[in-house]
């Protein structure tokens, strides 16, 4: 993403940076804006001085700054939206957050025109030097947080850092936002949405095994997705003439997270788990939307499903027509994967390009029209 937080400086006097918490966001700013002070805004000193005293604290930084956790001070978005009417040198301020709607909520309020916006994801495959690539399994067990990925991990020390991440990060933002008074509610809630990872979202059905009422499961969903816990996937917009589904599929961010809620504490476990599956599904999606968002670009990303039994794992619009997608965790390419791909596009009636097979194994060609790719194709950097 750094080259795409270089070209928005480049035209906005403000940049806004979401993501989880531990994705590497306030790593890259200061990487990449070496030359700026830094505040943190989750340090009690920094908080109390802005509240108190907004003029004062922010004199200091009258050539700009890097912001981390700019929600923590609502006030914030106001007072630079002064600071940049009467300056608007481009690149100036840099602010952060790990709860995408309150810093997009004063990003529309008082920033907007002002601020370039972007969204940084876990690590993508392509920027996991340490991968080791003949073992899927394993990737997908570990997951993408940088964290993970430091020399000499063991598979114990991964479960203690998802034991410390979900205790002090998801329980505690979702304090914040929810005032949720049962976490224990609330912990079973995730874990079920964990389980449903790759598959179509029913609010009924997730309300009603973690035992409580409709509204509170879409209020909680909203919020696990703009923490980039979760996403959304939407059924694909355009009327092929068929009767559509149209909840949209649930999808973990990260499959690290999702293996360990689920209750996979041991890669080795996760070969032959009935998720694995759902998890690798989640992962090929995540490293497109990682890939478009690297880039500044929307995710722009659907699923297709019919009633009559047509579908399309993924899809998305490209200058040659409609990229139908179908993915595939299995290691062999067998007649009936290609097969499978070549299903994922029927629905389209109009010119498109070959339906790609995303598979768990290593080979890459063109097999009966279907372009089979292999999951290690993300690690080579390049578009697909």
């Amino acid at each position: 993403m750094a080259p795409t937080l270089q070209r928005l400086a480049r035209q906005f006097p403000v940049l806004a940076m979401t993501g989880p918490r531990q994705s590497g966001k306030t790593t890259l700013a200061r990487a990449v804006f070496a030359d700026k002070p830094y505040v943190s805004l989750e340090d009690p000193i920094e908080l109390g001085f802005a509240q108190a005293d907004p003029r004062g604290f922010l004199a200091r930084f009258s050539k700009g700054a890097v912001f981390d956790e700019a929600q923590r001070w609502p006030d914030l978005f106001s007072h630079l939206q002064g600071m940049v009417d009467a300056d608007r040198t481009p690149g100036r301020f840099v602010l952060t957050g790990s709860q995408q709607f309150g810093v997009m909520a004063g990003v529309t309020q008082s920033l907007a025109g002002r601020v370039g916006v972007s969204r940084l994801l876990p690590l993508a495959l392509s920027e996991i030097s340490l991968a080791s690539y003949d073992h899927l399994h394993t990737h997908l067990w570990r997951g993408a947080y940088p964290s993970l990925w430091q020399t000499g991990r063991t598979p114990a020390e991964v479960n203690d850092w998802f034991t410390s991440y979900v205790a002090t990060y998801v329980e505690r933002d979702v304090r914040q936002l929810l005032q949720v008074q049962n976490l224990a509610t609330f912990a079973r809630f995730v874990r079920l949405c964990a389980a449903r990872t790759g598959t179509l979202l029913n609010v009924v059905s997730l309300a009603t095994d973690a035992g409580i009422s409709h509204t509170t499961a879409r209020q909680w969903l909203s919020v696990l997705e703009n923490s980039d816990l979760l996403c959304l996937l939407q059924p694909y917009h355009r009327n092929f003439g068929k009767r559509l589904v149209k909840s949209p599929k649930l999808y973990f961010t990260d499959t690290g997270l999702a293996a360990w809620l689920i209750g996979i504490r041991d890669p080795d476990l996760l070969a032959l788990h009935p998720m694995r599956g759902p998890l690798f599904e989640t992962w090929v999606i995540n490293e497109f939307r990682k890939q478009r968002l690297n880039l500044g670009l929307p995710a722009d990303l659907y699923f297709w499903r019919d009633n009559n039994g047509l579908e399309a794992d993924l899809v998305f619009e490209t200058d040659a027509g409609l990229q139908c997608v179908e993915i595939k965790s299995g290691q062999t390419i067998t007649p009936d994967l290609v097969r499978a791909g070549q299903r994922a596009a029927r629905f389209v009636n109009e010119p498109a390009p070959a339906p790609w097979l995303i598979h768990g194994a290593p080979e890459n060609y063109t097999r009966e029209g279907v372009r089979c790719i292999s999951w290690q194709r993300f690690a080579q950097a390049q578009p697909l």
